[in-house]
């Protein structure tokens, strides 16, 4: 299968390039300062991307916000991606969008206090994924920690109520998102990824 993954030099990008070539898909890897090939697009330019995502059949988001950046990147890129008519795997935090209500009174103060200016791009990106039929992953903090043989994707109401939300690193994310790039078994939901 060809797999298209925006951030791709990001460290949630980065492991979905490497796992997807592990398990012998091609790669068409789409970053703004790609470090080895890969393609050259910013999701803010709507020509360069739209040339980027054309002919995807499958599109896996590795998206962040960097740092000092002006919110706008998810929603730019989120667009992008339904626009191309690719199937959309997409990364969200746990605690924003339809997940809010998972993750609990707690989290969401603390997500509304400290993304409160990225916190509508966030929610915006994932409604635009979601009314594209895209399946939208929301993971609780990320680590870099090694991939979990206990990963599980699960509907929002079926995910543990916690006082905040456990931990999962990047290579599990990237795993659970590889899986349902090769099966489109929650295709058009929001769901949860937990290692």
């Amino acid at each position: 299968m060809e797999l298209t993954i925006l951030g791709a030099t990001g460290g949630t990008g980065r492991e979905l390039v490497r796992q997807a070539l592990e398990r012998g898909h091609t790669v068409r890897p789409v970053s703004r300062r790609p470090r080895e090939g890969g393609v050259t697009a910013d999701v803010r330019d709507p020509e360069a991307i739209a040339l980027a995502l054309r002919g995807a059949e499958v599109v896996l988001s590795g998206l962040g916000i960097a740092n000092g950046e002006a919110p706008g990147v998810l929603t730019a890129g989120a667009r992008s991606a339904a626009e191309s008519g690719a199937r959309i795997v997409w990364l969200a935090a746990l605690g924003t969008g339809p997940s809010a209500p998972v993750a609990g009174a707690l989290t969401r103060a603390l997500l509304g206090t400290m993304m409160r200016k990225e916190l509508p791009d966030r929610v915006a990106a994932t409604e635009l994924v979601l009314d594209a039929g895209g399946t939208v992953f929301h993971a609780g903090p990320l680590t870099n920690g090694p991939l979990s043989v206990a990963r599980r994707t699960l509907a929002l109401p079926d995910v543990p109520r916690r006082l905040f939300p456990a931990g999962v690193s990047r290579a599990t994310v990237a795993a659970a998102m590889l899986d349902e790039a090769e099966s489109a078994a929650f295709k058009g939901q929001p769901v949860a990824v937990l290692g």
